[in-house]
């Protein structure tokens, strides 16, 4: 399978390219011929892509946020829950795959668990409509979120979708209406959610699940109003670039954590979630499990209260 890489990883792609080819010759001139030369340029590599994603802009976060390779909800829930059963249909209209959710199991604990779902080929983005979420998504989370408080089940849910889907048909059946409902569902849910922006979290289309008790988002992740594209089309007119929409929006993890919109930053293994999904995985797990137990013990109307006290906080700083 072809790696792909993005347009400040062209050098990268260069010495692994070099890499390949000694690695080819190494075949036909006999075991450990160009090792050293091999071993070498492997560590370049890896100095080279720590040293890229330690200083990335906006831009370049939204770039890799957006990664095809990084983890989606499928390998969350395969990697993280155990007897996942995925349960479908909004049970008014039709099934939606663009959010997928169920029951299983997290580190032993019994969970409800959902998020966006982009696909990761043509067929796959087809069935779940490239992570655009229609009403019926969102119906399905409130659904979802309904039974986990039926059953006080804790929620993880894993945000990383463009927008919800602005199409004709998708309007006429209340997308709005039920991004709201979906939100304040969110808000008013009497169990703990912890919400994990994992790629892009985009306009309301992410907001509709991601109302969590604790918010937290991965290293190279984005959370906007819109997205940069957007921004300069619509602000601007078109007469800038969206790196500097990028940079004015203030999406990145590090300026969402300084104002207060997220509580806790997952860090990426060098190269992003996508070089080293497993380790991205795992830290994820990690974060949740902390954030879980310090939810435990809680009655609904205390976790009611920490939520909206930590809603109702954001943009307050400096204010009084």
């Amino acid at each position: 399978m072809a790696v792909h890489y993005l347009e400040f990883e062209r050098p990268i792609a260069d010495i692994e390219s070099k890499i390949e080819e000694l690695s080819k010759l190494s075949e036909s001139a006999g075991a450990g011929a160009f090792d050293a030369e091999i071993e070498a340029l492997r560590t370049r590599a890896q100095a080279m892509r720590r040293d890229a994603y330690s200083k990335l802009d906006a831009w370049q976060k939204t770039l890799v946020a957006r990664h095809p390779d990084r983890p989606h909800f499928v390998d969350y829930a395969t990697g993280l829950i155990e007897e996942f059963v995925e349960l479908r249909g909004d049970r008014k209209f039709a099934d939606d795959q663009a959010i997928m959710g169920g029951l299983g199991r997290f580190r032993g604990r019994p969970v409800v668990v959902m998020g966006n779902e982009k696909g990761r080929d043509t067929v796959t983005r087809v069935k779940h409509n490239f992570g655009y979420a229609r009403p019926e998504g969102y119906r399905k989370a409130i659904r979802l979120m309904e039974l986990a408080e039926r059953f006080n089940l804790p929620v993880i849910s894993f945000v990383d979708t463009t927008a919800a889907y602005p199409g004709v048909a998708s309007e006429e059946r209340g997308v709005a209406e039920a991004i709201a409902r979906s939100t304040e569902k969110s808000l008013m849910l009497g169990v703990p959610m912890v919400a994990v922006i994992t790629g892009e979290g985009g306009s309301g289309g992410a907001l509709g699940i991601a109302c969590g008790s604790r918010v937290l988002i991965l290293e190279h992740a984005v959370y906007s109003v819109i997205p940069p594209e957007g921004a300069n089309s619509i602000l601007w007119r078109g007469a800038r670039t969206p790196g500097e929409a990028a940079k004015a929006l203030k999406i990145t993890a590090q300026d969402l954590l300084g104002m207060k919109i997220v509580d806790r930053i997952i860090p990426e293994p060098p190269g992003g979630a996508h070089s080293d999904p497993s380790a991205a995985l795992q830290a994820v797990g990690d974060a949740v499990e902390e954030e879980l137990k310090a939810l435990e013990g809680f009655t609904p109307d205390e976790i009611r209260k920490q939520r909206a006290k930590r809603f109702y906080a954001i943009g307050r700083a400096g204010l009084q």
